[in-house]
Parts: structure tokens; sequence; C-alpha cells
């Protein structure tokens, strides 16, 4: 297996005493590079005739990495290391996130209007005519980022506050990106019923509800009933997220090697939230063949162990995962490490694509294919093409939110992936570039700008 690439999820400061004389940095440069570190910034902390104290910034592949590392600079003779930082540790100490007041109560008739007597005021007025809420209050603008803990990333069932983190930095996105205030909610209950329930009775402060890392095929359930049940959009992001870059995405890829969608035979890897919602807009897309797999290989008619959402999508092929991709067009991942091998791909039709979307460790690794994919794509930030779901949920929600949608739907999703697909022209379109930077300030404008344009074309929009 192809050892990872360092990134700075897994990056360390550390701050070395070193004796002042030529050198000695770097003896410490060559002991990382020793053991594949990669450098980043090296700051000088205090110096005098004797001694230097400087703080090295380190990206490592993992924390064992990240071990051997420090252990490498230990080694050293002359250096005493006298602390080792874990930035992401120390970024996340305290949480990201905080509310802030957008007001500034400086004199007793602000206070008298923000609160009492005046805001009483607002009471009456939004009881009298309850559409007021959306504009006297946070509600034309605040999303809740609901989870139950069931499905974290890749890591599997870790419960509610081990999801916090990553709805923080949801709520970071948000906010960032396309100026939504977005808050966590980390449910202490894996009970559909219940998560139905809750969502509901906190519904009133929020404009909109995110779904996030609640597992499959729980997900479907409570995304379908509370869309029943509300009158502000619900989006699970790990379906219609993924989906919408996915295919926005491919529409580029399928330029570069000039195919037709319609023509081509995709295979999917991966039968939960993700890969079910990939094929429902492929479908909606003009797919013509769609092949899906999970753990146990194709999901076939002959199966008798397929859900509701599996079935949908079984066909009349049997087999592996490796029967599958053979003479396919294209490939896309949402599932396991290292499933895909060298050979599956060299046995798929000319000028493959493949979309290895796994995370953190793809299922194979882009170096293995270099030549023998004509695009290859992952969910990585430190591989081109990352399919990266912050190029789609902050417009959306930026969209649904000014135009006040009732409700979310499939052509605003097309129109959504459209949007993202057209950022980067004919001529900028090539192999290691089918989606535009997630810091390309043009994809939540254009993206925001065709959900409104959607939503009024199918009645959903309220202004």
């Amino acid at each position: 297996m192809v050892e990872l690439t360092p990134n700075p999820s897994y990056s360390l400061t550390v701050r070395c005493q070193i004796p002042n004389k030529a050198g000695m940095l770097a003896n410490i440069v060559n002991a990382v590079a020793s053991v594949g570190g990669s450098l980043g910034q090296i700051d000088s902390i205090e110096q005098n005739h004797n001694i230097a104290i400087r703080e090295i910034t380190v990206n490592a592949s993992s924390t064992e990495h990240a071990d051997r590392i420090v252990d490498a600079i230990k080694t050293l003779p002359e250096i005493k290391l006298v602390d080792v930082y874990d930035r992401t540790f120390d970024l996340h100490r305290g949480g990201k996130i905080r509310i802030d007041s957008k007001l500034s109560l400086k004199r007793q008739d602000d206070l008298a209007m923000a609160y009492t007597p005046g805001v009483g005021r607002i009471c009456r007025a939004i009881a009298e005519e309850p559409e007021l809420v959306h504009t006297l209050t946070i509600k034309s603008n605040t999303v809740a980022i609901v989870t139950d803990g069931s499905a974290v990333l890749g890591l599997g069932n870790l419960g509610p506050e081990a999801a916090m983190p990553v709805m923080e930095g949801k709520a970071m996105l948000f906010k960032e990106f396309a100026g939504v205030d977005a808050f966590p909610v980390c449910l202490d209950t894996q009970d559909v019923d219940e998560i139905v329930e809750t969502v509901c009775r906190i519904a009133p402060v929020f404009g909109g509800v995110n779904l996030e890392d609640i597992a499959a095929p729980r997900c479907f359930e409570i995304e379908r009933r509370l869309r029943e049940r509300l009158d502000i959009p619900v989006f699970h992001d790990d379906q219609h997220g993924t989906a919408i870059v996915t295919l926005a995405a491919l529409f580029n890829a399928l330029r570069v090697v000039s195919k037709d969608l319609s023509a081509a035979k995709i295979v999917i890897n991966g039968a939960g939230a993700a890969g079910v919602a990939i094929a429902c807009l492929l479908e909606k897309a003009g797919a013509g063949k769609i092949v899906m797999c999970d753990s146990k290989g194709i999901l076939s008619e002959t199966r008798t162990d397929l859900n509701d959402q599996k079935r949908q999508f079984a066909c009349d092929e049997t087999g592996a995962l490796a029967d599958a991709v053979r003479g396919a067009d294209i490939f896309i991942g949402v599932s396991a490490p290292g499933v895909l091998t060298k050979e599956m791909v060299l046995s798929m039709a000319d000028k493959p694509i493949v979309m290895a979307m796994a995370n953190p460790i793809p299922e194979i690794q882009p170096e293995l294919i270099q030549g023998n994919a004509a695009v290859i794509a992952t969910g990585r930030s430190d591989y081109p093409n990352q399919i990266n779901n912050v190029l789609a949920f902050p417009g959306i929600f930026r969209g649904a939110l000014d135009c006040r949608a009732v409700d979310l739907t499939t052509n605003m999703y097309l129109e959504a992936a459209s949007a993202i697909a057209s950022l980067l022209s004919p001529t900028q379109v090539a192999s290691d570039n089918i989606v535009p930077s997630v810091f390309d300030e043009r994809v939540v404008v254009a993206v925001a700008a065709a959900v409104q344009r959607a939503a009024r074309q199918e009645g959903v929009a309220r202004c």
C-alpha cells in the first residue's frame, strides 16, 4: 500500500532548543526528511549567544508517522525537544464557533429596544402575523445541523458528543462561504421517531435543516418524514451534497474523455446514503447504465438481502466488484479503502474515469493508476479534483433561504450541479481540473442563483 502524503490534518509544531551554531537547524531538517515528514514554517522564538529556540511546523501522514518524526528529532545530539503541539487539536480547543451579538448595547435606550419592554412589540407583531418571524428574527438566516452521531465521517457510530467537532466545522463552512448562521444540534438518540419529533419541535427557530452523519438506511426515513412535516428546506448533505458535486465533476470529466453520460456504463461502489443519492441524481441527469455494488458485490435482482433503497438499483448482472467494472467507463467509489485494484482499472473501457472518494483513504491510491485512468478524482484535498461537498451545501442553503423555499427538489440539485460545472470554461477543463476551487468566490453565488431560479420555476419559493 502506498503511504499517504503528509498533510495538515496531522500537523505538529515542535519547539526545540538548539546550540546557536552553524548546522544545528540543518540537523533537525534532515532528521524530519529522513522519516518522510514535510517541513512547514520555521519561527525563531528566542535567541542568545549560546542557544536558539525554534518552532518548526511539520506535516505527517498519520499519528504513527508523527510519532516517528518526533522520535527522530529526539535522537539528535545537542538538540533538546522542549515541547510538541498537535496543531489540529490546538485548533479545536475550546470549540471552533461562537455566538456574537449584532448590536452594541451601550445605552439604556439600546437595552429598552433590544430587550424589554420594546421586544414585546415585536413578539405581538409576530403573533398577529407569523410570517414576520422571517424578517424580525434570526430564522431567515439560520440552519440547524442535525446529527445522531451514527455515521461520523468514515469513523462510524461515535455518538453525539464525538460528532460535535464535525458539526462545528460544518457551521464554520456555512458562515465563511455563504454567510449562513448554522448551529450544531447533536441528538442523544438514534431512534427515528425521536429524531423526527425533536427536529420538528425546534424547527420554529430555523430557516432550514441540514442532516449530517446519520447512518443509512435510517437517514432516508428521517429525511422523508421531516420533508413531509416541515415547511422549510431539509437537506441530507451526505446524500445530496455528495451527489451534486459528483455530478458536476462528472459533467466536466466526460468532456475530457469525449464521452456521453447517456452512453456510459457507470459503476458505483457503496450503496449507502451517498451511493444511492448519486445513483438517483445521475439517473435524473440522463445516465444510461448504472451498476451498483455493496460489500457483497453487485446489487443483483437475484439477491434477497436488499433493502428498499438498494432494490431500486438491482440489475440483471451478478458477481463481484471486479466483474462490475470490467468494460465500465466510470467508477464512482463511496465505500472503503483499497477495494479497487490497478488490475480492475486496466479492465475498464478506454479512457476510464475513476472517482475514488472514500475518506481519508480512497478506494485506490491515485499514484497506482497514473497513466491508466484518464481522469482521477478523490475526496482528499492533497490531490487534484477533490470532490468536496462545500462546493454545494453553502450555496444550496444560501439560495433556499433567500427565496424562502419550502422544499428542495431534484431539479434544484441538477441546476446546482450544472452551475458548479459551468464555472470552468472549456479551455480550463482538464484531466486534473474538473471542479472549481472551494475558495472560488463565484461558487456560492452561482449555486444560490441556480437554486433560486429552479425554486421559482417549480413553485416552492415564497419570495
